[in-house]
């Protein structure tokens, strides 16, 4: 666990959102956020963009006319989320200053970072004083929302420490991450359905996407929650939340337990390749979790491909969406090895197998090189401490030395070191000149420490 996240409830009821913690619920909220950061946890709380007319916040932001009229001059006023809502009106820079202003009080008080809800339900109807077409505001107005929030962060806490969990965005909303999917519901149909529209933004410039294990509306069984546990962990971000029901392991079944463990591990294990993967994100606009068709552009048969995907450059991944636990992928050409089992599967070609949910089919690609650290238990930490590289199908390598760069961390200007890999004939050569030791080759069962700068193995 990373981030401990409080939704709407930490506010009192009807006055979302005025930025206030619920005395009544919350005696000590900053003695509770210094718990939390005791313990290793970040905190995130709930906003959005909207202010009850029950808030004594809805009368100050008229007052200064930082909230969308209509065009007779009125405040423009709705019950859809909270008594007399009102919109803060981000084109007002007045207005985005006095909303960051509200934010401050609660960085101060120790929260990290905010999930940024809403922002999608605007108004045609309205004014602004610039003469903005009321109309292409509604996509601008969820940009300029999450832009004020995020730019707000990284002033506040630093260059590469920003982080929202957004719902709502538009075209060049991907510089504010992170967005999730939004409220869907406990069922398969809808998991698979969140995938294809993760797919969808991954498509359209977002380098991350989340969605919210479980699903969100309803009460998922304990099989369908083990499932999305196994998908929510293999996206770019895992984020266990729902609405009338937790999502706490304990409160399905025993398995469920062991299920979150070994992914959770799975992917902590998997943060040194995720973060070359950040990199990319961030210099090449290539997201982290791909369309098929985006990493096969030549192969008929990924145009179609919206129930599986690639993580970063070498991981396929292909979640289970039935209770029968059958999946039918496409594997390309070459051959393919189930990270968790070991199985190889020759490509291009359709499989269908079923697995037990310690399993799915998570793909290494032929020569793929994935850095990995066993037995992390957390997020900090030097990525590149006591590093495994785990080549899988050598025969796909050559004797031209191809490249590995790691990152040291997810900052924007972390530090990194470069191995080299290269196969020649039946012998596989990894070398690192500014690392001696430290670190290993696994491949084909093998495992060599690094000696000298070099690891070197025997492969078929």
């Amino acid at each position: 666990l990373s981030v401990f996240h409080y939704d709407c409830f930490w506010l009192k009821e009807y006055h979302f959102c005025d930025f206030e913690w619920d005395g009544d619920m919350f005696r000590d909220p900053r003695g509770t956020i210094a718990e939390h950061h005791r313990k290793g946890l970040k905190v995130c709380v709930w906003i959005n963009s909207y202010l009850s007319s029950m808030s004594p916040l809805f009368d100050e932001a008229m007052s200064k006319g930082y909230l969308l009229k209509l065009p007779d001059g009125s405040v423009y006023e709705t019950d859809f989320w909270q008594p007399g809502m009102g919109l803060v009106d981000f084109l007002k820079p007045e207005a985005r200053e006095w909303y960051c202003s509200k934010l401050e009080k609660l960085i101060d008080m120790g929260v990290d970072c905010f999930k940024t809800d809403f922002g999608e339900s605007v108004p045609t109807e309205v004014v602004y004083e610039d003469g903005s077409d009321s109309v292409k505001m509604h996509n601008y107005y969820t940009y300029l929302y999450n832009k004020t929030v995020y730019e707000f962060l990284e002033r506040k806490l630093g260059k590469g420490q920003a982080v929202l969990f957004a719902r709502s965005a538009t075209v060049g909303g991907q510089q504010f991450p992170v967005h999730w999917g939004g409220d869907c519901e406990s069922t398969y149909t809808a998991m698979a359905e969140s995938l294809r529209g993760g797919l969808s933004l991954m498509s359209s410039g977002f380098g991350y996407w989340a969605h919210d294990i479980g699903g969100f509306e309803g009460n998922p069984g304990p099989d369908l929650y083990k499932r999305w546990v196994q998908f929510g962990l293999l996206s770019t971000h895992s984020r266990l939340h729902g609405s009338h029901s937790v999502r706490v392991p304990w409160a399905f079944d025993e398995e469920s337990c062991d299920v979150l463990r070994k992914f959770t591990k799975l992917k902590l294990s998997l943060l040194p390749y995720l973060a070359y993967g950040s990199k990319q994100v961030s210099e090449e606009g290539i997201p982290l979790m791909r369309p098929m068709a985006l990493e096969f552009p030549h192969d008929p048969a990924a145009e179609y491909l919206d129930r599986q995907y690639m993580l970063g450059d070498d991981l396929l991944v292909a979640p289970v969406f039935s209770p029968d636990g059958v999946v039918r992928y496409y594997v390309p050409e070459g051959t393919w090895t189930n990270v968790l089992n070991g199985e190889r599967i020759a490509g291009p070609r359709w499989i269908e197998e079923q697995f037990d949910y310690m399993t799915m089919p998570l793909l290494a690609r032929p020569g793929a090189v994935i850095p990995m650290q066993e037995g992390r238990c957390d997020t900090d930490g030097d990525l590149t401490d006591d590093v495994i590289l785990k080549i899988y199908d050598p025969a796909a390598l050559d004797s031209e030395w191809r490249q590995l760069v790691l990152r040291h961390g997810f900052e924007e200007d972390a530090a990194e070191t470069i191995f080299r890999i290269r196969r020649t004939n039946d012998v596989l050569e990894v070398r690192c000149d500014s690392v001696e030791d430290g670190w290993a080759v696994e491949c084909g069962g093998q495992r060599v420490q690094a000696h000298a700068g070099a690891a070197t193995l025997s492969v078929q």
